[in-house]
């Protein structure tokens, strides 16, 4: 038999001999590499006929007008110079294809699907245009005329079947108060990132809500069971129900209208979305309808009390999990149709009862069944996260277990956090299932610097290369959002791009592209940056812990963030941006930036003030005490105020979308009430406390500054009367004075910037920085 594969590889090696004594043969083999490595690609993964039918069903006619309808709402005017085509064979058919070219002073782009031609678009766009569209804003200075591309065109094919995006946590920490203005946008950022594979969980509690109620719950007891909507990520998870509820019904009825339209604007656009599915979470009213019912209590989440937590799992063995099971799908499909792929998570962050593989297997089996018997066609979509986040639980014989009682192919592993621990290495490849090698990046939507340019460089075609892959797509999960957009534009251009990229080139690239412009300075910092804080390689997943400004003070113990980098580097990063500010200032993105890296230098700035307040107190120095927490409590004003004239670091946002969404005085209080304590106490005692931090104006002056503030005075308290500072009291004192109070406040926050953000981010750059540093920059460039 003919193997492909070893004859591929065989004339690739020698090509590589051949082509360093021939110059010709040399620059013919620069050529053709590109197409080598996608041939590479393609030889060594796996193929799985079970997911055939997972493609788009829209026409190519709809799916045509929906992209030219978006190529309007990113290119505006300029939109009637491009001409948008769908063409489903021209490629590969498991791969996402777009060719460009020019005709006259047009551009043409032609793609296998919606969702390719609006990468194509992109691709034109960065590559050709120097634009850029991201989260905190656009950069759209299209050339005049449109730059041409010279027959025959630009034929691009992607390495993978699958690009993915969200994580079930980012329907709250970013999307939860989204109206239908942010989710267009939010969509249109998807399909020019090229995502095909968009996990779809909003609305899904009306579903859940008709089914119960179907099977004799009250109202009141289904809507006691949702948590307030800003927790609900958790609720549907099982690890906690009823936490900042009820769920008012006006809620669970606009989110099922605003599901309708996503889901339409997904499938327009050739988006495959993933639904949820049943995991056996149930309400604990369900024991009144059924009471012998065979459920047990999942274990504590997150040291909640018995009001919330401990939900109820149904046994896999009892036939009324079928029956759930079923109808929850069959509702599913009959209110928005189905592309056949759903999420289900039993487990997460919560262990299983027995860790014998016959009860997991078995487990899996049952979730399995009971998806498949309202959709034969259905393919399991499940968060790896579980295996990665309790190693000590899930060995290999437990995650063979789950994952081989499903027929091959109809389960994905969504490799979650494969950018640090990448599970499929020590698992062959999932054992034959296949997955998706995802990056998680951020915890909770905090704004920490962070970023692993080289993992995320080399992982991916590190999993389609591992032996035996069975790797069948990229994706993209943070718990948020809206931060390090430099590592999403990196991260989706691994959708097609051949092979590894020079980083430090890249991402001068990316600032030109960003800011309109090439500056010398604003290059300089991108480099350092890539250096430092995005060069991450220590495999530790959450970069926001004991942050400074953003963590309960502590004396005992000492807060420690994790630091990886220089932090001379971003100062000097940081440096460079001041230096260019007065170039770039009409660059909305740059002001961005120049707010964010300020933001992170004075947080780094913080640590040392930090350290220098617990040393004087140590050596029982009141004056140093008094005089470095002065010090202190002033970087945190400053910083309120710095993040006060940039309009994405606005804490009044925040709560401002959230109660736009109230009918009703009641619900706007609730509302408010979530968006507060996500971000802050995260639970009714502190039980997540600063997960979701959040370093935005408002916050820092009513919530974080204050904190500190206490926690200093109460530092020179101790010296002054020669007491012990009590670590437990002082949590109680500024739980019962700050952190609650702040949850239930409705004070009022600005919801637009004010001040001038250059003159803002020179002054505080002066008072922190030598004066010198403009002196000896001025004199380097």
């Amino acid at each position: 038999m003919f193997d492909f594969k070893y004859h591929f590889q065989l004339i690739l090696y020698i090509l590589n001999i051949v082509a360093c004594t021939k110059k010709v043969l040399n620059s013919i083999f620069q050529c053709l590499l590109p197409l080598f490595w996608f041939i590479q690609i393609i030889s060594a993964v796996q193929d799985f006929p079970a997911l055939n039918h997972i493609r788009t069903r829209t026409s190519a006619s709809t799916q045509t007008h929906a992209s030219q309808a978006l190529i309007g709402r990113i290119v505006g005017k300029r939109a009637n110079e491009f001409t948008a085509h769908v063409q489903p064979d021209l490629g590969p058919k498991d791969r996402d294809t777009f060719k460009i070219w020019s005709s006259g002073s047009h551009v043409n782009i032609t793609g296998t699907t919606g969702v390719a031609v609006a990468m194509g678009l992109y691709y034109y766009l960065t590559n050709h245009c120097g634009c850029q569209y991201t989260w905190a804003g656009q950069q759209m200075n299209i050339p005049s005329p449109l730059p041409k591309v010279p027959a025959p065109g630009i034929k691009v094919t992607t390495n993978d079947r699958f690009r993915y995006y969200q994580n079930v946590c980012t329907v709250d920490y970013s999307f939860v108060w989204y109206n239908w203005t942010d989710w267009q946008q939010q969509l249109d950022w998807m399909a020019l990132h090229g995502i095909n594979m968009p996990l779809a969980f909003t609305g899904q509690e009306a579903i859940f809500q008709r089914v119960y109620m179907e099977m004799g719950l009250t109202m009141k007891e289904v809507q006691d069971h949702f948590a307030g909507p800003a927790f609900l990520a958790w609720s549907r998870m099982g690890n906690m129900h009823g936490w900042s509820g009820p769920l008012p019904q006006s809620w669970i009825d606009q989110q099922l209208v605003l599901q309708h339209k996503i889901l339409d604007r997904t499938k327009e656009l050739g988006m495959i979305p993933v639904l949820p599915g049943f995991a056996g979470h149930v309400p604990s009213a369900i024991t009144r309808i059924f009471p012998n019912a065979n459920v047990s209590h999942l274990p504590d989440w997150g040291h909640f009390n018995s009001s919330f937590c401990c939900n109820l799992l149904l046994d896999f063995s009892d036939p009324l999990f079928k029956r759930i099971g079923h109808e929850v799908v069959k509702e599913m499909l009959n209110e928005f149709g189905t592309d056949h792929v759903y999420n289900i998570d039993t487990f997460n962050e919560m262990l299983p009862k027995s860790s014998s593989p016959t009860y997991l297997a078995q487990s899996a089996k049952t979730v399995f069944e009971a998806l498949t018997s309202a959709d034969q066609q259905a393919v399991w979509l499940m968060q790896g996260w579980i295996f990665e986040n309790s190693v000590d639980f899930w060995k290999s014989p437990q995650i063979k277990a789950v994952v081989t009682a499903v027929p091959k192919g109809r389960m994905i592993i969504l490799e979650l956090f494969a950018e640090n621990r990448p599970v499929y290495r020590h698992t062959e490849s999932y054992f034959g299932q296949p997955f998706i090698w995802s990056m998680l990046h951020n915890f909770g939507g905090t704004l920490e610097l962070y970023g692993s340019f080289d993992s995320i460089n080399t992982g991916p075609a590190a999993g389609r290369n591992f032996p035996n892959s069975t790797m069948i797509g990229i994706g993209m999960a943070p718990e948020g959002i809206n931060q390090n957009e430099v590592i999403y534009e990196f991260m989706a251009e691994n959708a097609w791009v051949p092979q590894p990229r020079d980083v430090s080139q890249w991402v001068v690239e990316y600032a030109r592209r960003r800011y309109g412009k090439s500056n010398k300075y604003s290059s300089k910092a991108w480099q350092l940056l890539r250096k430092s804080v995005y060069n991450n390689t220590d495999g530790l997943k959450d970069k926001s812990k004991h942050v400074i400004p953003t963590s309960r003070p502590s004396c005992h113990p000492r807060l420690a963030p994790d630091v990886w980098y220089d932090p001379e580097d971003l100062y000097e990063a940081w440096d460079n941006l001041v230096l260019a500010a007065d170039q770039l200032c009409n660059s909305s993105l740059f002001m961005y930036d120049l707010v964010d890296v300020t933001r992170n230098s004075l947080q780094e700035i913080s640590l040392s003030f930090y350290n220098s307040l617990i040393s004087a107190f140590t050596h029982k120095d009141i004056d140093q005490v008094s005089l470095k927490g002065d010090k202190l409590l002033g970087l945190l004003a400053d910083m309120d105020i710095l993040l006060g004239s940039e309009g994405h670091f606005l804490l009044g946002k925040w709560i401002k979308a959230a109660t736009n969404l109230a009918f009703r005085p009641e619900e706007r209080r609730l509302y408010e009430f979530n968006a507060r304590n996500q971000i802050t106490l995260w639970g009714p005692t502190g039980n997540h406390l600063d997960y979701a931090s959040k370093q935005w104006a408002g916050l820092i002056h009513s919530y974080y500054r204050p904190r500190w503030k206490v926690f200093v005075e109460d530092l020179k308290y101790s010296l002054h009367s020669g007491t012990t500072f009590n670590q437990s009291d002082f949590d109680i004192k500024v739980f019962n004075t700050i952190e609650l109070p702040f949850s239930t406040s409705t004070q009022t926050f600005p919801t637009v910037p004010s001040g001038n953000t250059i003159l803002i981010v020179k002054q505080i750059h002066k008072r922190y920085r030598q004066e010198k540093i403009y002196k000896d920059l001025r004199e380097k460039g």
